[in-house]
């Protein structure tokens, strides 16, 4: 539980902020030019790479796991959402225009339920991935954690506790994204229904 409370808050961050940072830089080709290559070199850090410098930051505590989490997560969800909207077809966009839709019609009623299913994806992605980055985000201080349980175990040898640990971690991720499918089923059933 501390470690879903943990992914809550870290990648729950990432998918508020990530869809409309995403929809900015797809919809802006100057604003693209200037944050990719700062969103493309976050995305290519692994996550062990930065940790010892959030702890510098921000502790020992949850704060610098949530860090972890956040900045494992947003990256995925910012470039599912600008393949989403850089997806929509100009033709839905000039016939909604040439219907007399004007600009705010057109993101709501057309960008946006398009790029909603690539966004989900995303959203799938950057759980999975976090999820995967709990461990080494519970490293140091991570118990209560099934990360910090996990790597516990392994120093002391326990093969059963260590065993017990890795299968909770795979149950707890077909869950998450078991329960990500299914959100998505509801709120995006035009998926795969051009």
């Amino acid at each position: 539980m501390a470690s879903l409370q943990r992914i809550g808050a870290g990648a729950g961050a990432a998918v508020v902020l990530g869809p409309p940072v995403g929809f900015a830089l797809g919809t802006s080709k100057r604003l693209a030019a200037v944050v990719e290559p700062y969103l493309n070199f976050l995305r290519a850090l692994p996550p062990l790479g930065y940790i010892g410098l959030l702890i510098v930051w921000f502790g020992i505590g949850d704060t610098s796991k949530i860090w972890l989490l956040f900045l494992a997560s947003f990256p995925p969800v910012v470039i599912a959402t600008i393949g989403g909207v850089h997806g929509v077809s100009a033709d839905r966009i000039n016939a909604a225009r040439s219907l007399g839709a004007n600009r705010f019609q057109v993101v709501t009623r057309v960008l946006l339920p398009a790029t909603l299913p690539e966004v989900l994806g995303g959203i799938r992605v950057a759980v999975g991935f976090a999820w995967t980055t709990v461990v080494a985000a519970e490293l140091n201080n991570g118990i209560p954690g099934i990360g910090g349980l996990a790597y516990l175990s392994g120093q002391r040898l326990d093969t059963a506790l260590t065993l017990a640990c890795i299968i909770a971690i795979g149950l707890t991720a077909l869950a998450l994204d078991a329960a990500i499918k299914g959100v998505g089923a509801v709120v995006a059933p035009w998926k795969g229904k051009a």
